[in-house]
């Protein structure tokens, strides 16, 4: 009786061995665009697609850690999913890893001395002295950064950004690209500028610098004083990321952020308390429609506990 596939049809040549699969071509310039995640689940397929994947640097010279990976990350773990890279890293992006150290980073930047691109916003383990003897040992030993995001790191200074200003080359810096309120939740924060923080003209605290998007304000015919600062400083509509003050303030949103009038005029109202979502948390009117309305979370709790005090 002939065997059977895998797949429930006869083999028609049982006593040949399957021909061996080969990881390559197409199949490797498809996994070039597998996020982490992806690329080490993809490991555990066989052992000849384990194999392929570890030791092709070229799938590691961009490594991107993000959550939840990124809560769990350590110096160790950090140090062996770099090392596949063999020395050639380019870029690296570590994003609220909260257990990378110093001494971490340190192992990794003086392995591989050509990288260019090196995002660590959230690493809270990181300190800023840290970062800049990093970076310095870097830069002599050749290297040279096209791209630092240090957003989040503690006790940032105007010393510490001028130290790392000092690394970067004069035409580079000065060049400015806005950055915009609305995209500061992106899971990789998207900025052509060389360094992502900058002082901030109010407060003179370094921080992240958000541009303004309203045309009066970027034409500079705005009657408002400038309106590029921190968070802290100047308040932004959480939809369209213009600058607004108080007595534009729209009326409370579900979500306890901030539009300004036009942004809270434009979005679906919930049908009985008439507030809306922002669109960063729209995913939670999915099935809903904005011509009918909706119920908002808040008011359903409330709708339901007083049927039931009623039906009690």
């Amino acid at each position: 009786m002939p065997s059977e596939a895998c797949d429930g049809c006869p083999n028609p040549n049982p006593v040949a061995a399957a021909p061996a699969v080969d990881v390559s071509g197409a199949l490797l310039l498809v996994l070039g665009y597998l996020r982490l995640p992806e690329l080490l689940a993809f490991q555990g397929v066989s052992r000849l697609f384990r194999d392929a994947v570890s030791r092709d640097n070229f799938l590691w010279r961009r490594v991107a850690i993000e959550r939840p990976l990124s809560l769990r990350l350590t110096d160790q773990a950090l140090v062996r999913i770099t090392s596949r890279a063999d020395g050639k890293l380019e870029s690296l992006a570590l994003l609220d890893c909260w257990k990378v150290t110093d001494d971490g980073l340190m192992q990794v930047v003086n392995r591989n001395r050509g990288i260019t691109k090196l995002h660590v916003p959230g690493c809270t383990q990181l300190t800023a002295d840290g970062v800049v003897r990093i970076l310095k040992w870097h830069y002599e030993l050749k290297g040279r950064l096209k791209s630092l995001q240090i957003h989040g790191i503690p006790s940032l200074t105007i010393y510490h950004l001028d130290a790392l200003k000092l690394l970067f080359e004069n035409d580079v810096l000065q060049v400015s690209y806005p950055i915009n309120y609305y995209n500061r939740h992106s899971s990789i924060f998207n900025s052509d500028r060389p360094i992502d923080v900058d002082i901030c003209p109010k407060c003179s605290n370094v921080r992240i610098i958000f541009d303004c998007t309203r045309e009066n304000c970027r034409s500079g015919k705005s009657q408002w004083r400038e309106c590029r600062g921190c968070f802290f400083c100047i308040a932004r509509c959480e939809d369209c990321g213009g600058c607004f003050d108080f007595s534009e303030l729209s009326e409370e949103t579900i979500c306890s952020h901030l539009l300004c009038q036009t942004c809270w005029l434009r979005l679906p109202k919930c049908n009985m308390c008439n507030r809306p979502y922002c669109n960063r948390h729209s995913n939670i009117l999915e099935g809903s429609s904005k011509f009918l309305g909706f119920l908002c979370g808040q008011c359903m709790e409330s709708t339901s506990s007083s049927y039931q005090s009623y039906s009690g």
